[in-house]
């Protein structure tokens, strides 16, 4: 598996969320960290800076003078934050630009109230998965959002079962929804991980980030839901490969042309509060 190869799945990937836990590092080591991300030679994995609207002007505040080629910011809002939005990209027009936003929502209407928000960006709602997330992804779609899941967290609690995971993904190819996933995708394949980076922090079952945008990239093309939750629990690195021709897994192949559009039109990207980590963790990989 080489890099080249890989590019076409992991481009533009990684949205830093350094502010969040378990790094939660401070406002300027997040800037500081996204403008040398954006400089150096894994630029290409890197996808957009992630906050909080309330932290808006502290972000003015420890970003002057390191904005430049526009940065692509999403943050997590609520439809009441427009205004606070709107204004924000008027200030910093050709240097920063929200273009995305996060939210959530646990019903049909609380995702009909979200829909004005699309006038500013591409609008990412994050729902439930532990019921039957369809109508609520039907109504995403219907609304022009696109889906967000959760994928873990600092507490083993916290990661949804594959089942769950595998039905969301479903659920998404089945209405046309893009999707991202946020939290506790900080190895490329699943298995036992500490769950924060304290000294003793305790262990828990994480996803690989490999296993659940191969799998939404097979579902994207037909995959069951069955075999999409047996690719997220896969823990064997010799039975994912990606070369030239595309990906295969035991049996199943997309090609590369496949790869690029499901990427590009589903299977989007995924917060991570480490952007190092996911690549450094893949590089130690036999991959090749």
């Amino acid at each position: 598996m080489t890099a080249a190869a890989l590019r076409p799945l992991l481009a533009g990937l990684i949205d830093y969320a350094g502010l969040f836990p378990p790094a939660a590092v401070s406002m300027a080591d997040a800037v500081a960290n996204y403008a040398a991300y954006r400089s150096s030679a894994d630029a290409w994995a890197l996808g957009r800076f992630v906050l909080p609207v309330s932290r808006l002007e502290e972000f003015e505040e420890q970003a002057a003078g390191a904005l430049g080629d526009p940065w692509h910011l999403t943050v997590l809002a609520q439809a009441s934050d427009a205004d606070v939005i709107g204004s924000f990209n008027a200030r910093h027009a050709g240097c920063a630009l929200i273009d995305s936003l996060e939210t959530k929502a646990e019903t049909v209407d609380d995702v009909m109230a979200l829909a004005a928000l699309s006038r500013i960006g591409a609008v990412h709602v994050e729902i439930p998965v532990r019921v039957d997330p369809d109508t609520l992804v039907r109504a995403i779609g219907a609304s022009g959002l696109r889906a967000k899941i959760r994928t873990g967290g600092v507490t083993a609690g916290a990661f949804p079962p594959p089942a769950e995971v595998a039905r969301f993904l479903v659920a998404c190819a089945r209405h046309g929804v893009a999707f991202k996933a946020t939290a506790g995708l900080h190895h490329p394949l699943r298995g036992e991980y500490p769950l924060t980076y304290a000294s003793d922090a305790a262990r828990g079952t994480m996803f690989g980030y490999l296993n659940v945008f191969v799998a939404a990239l097979f579902v994207r093309h037909g995959i069951s839901e069955v075999d999409a939750a047996s690719l997220l629990e896969e823990r064997d690195v010799s039975a994912i490969r990606v070369d030239a021709t595309g990906i295969h897994w035991r049996g199943h192949t997309l090609d590369a042309g496949a790869v690029t559009e499901a990427r590009a039109q589903f299977a989007l990207s995924f917060g991570s509060c480490s952007f190092r980590e996911p690549l450094d963790a893949l590089s130690a990989l036999p991959l090749t």
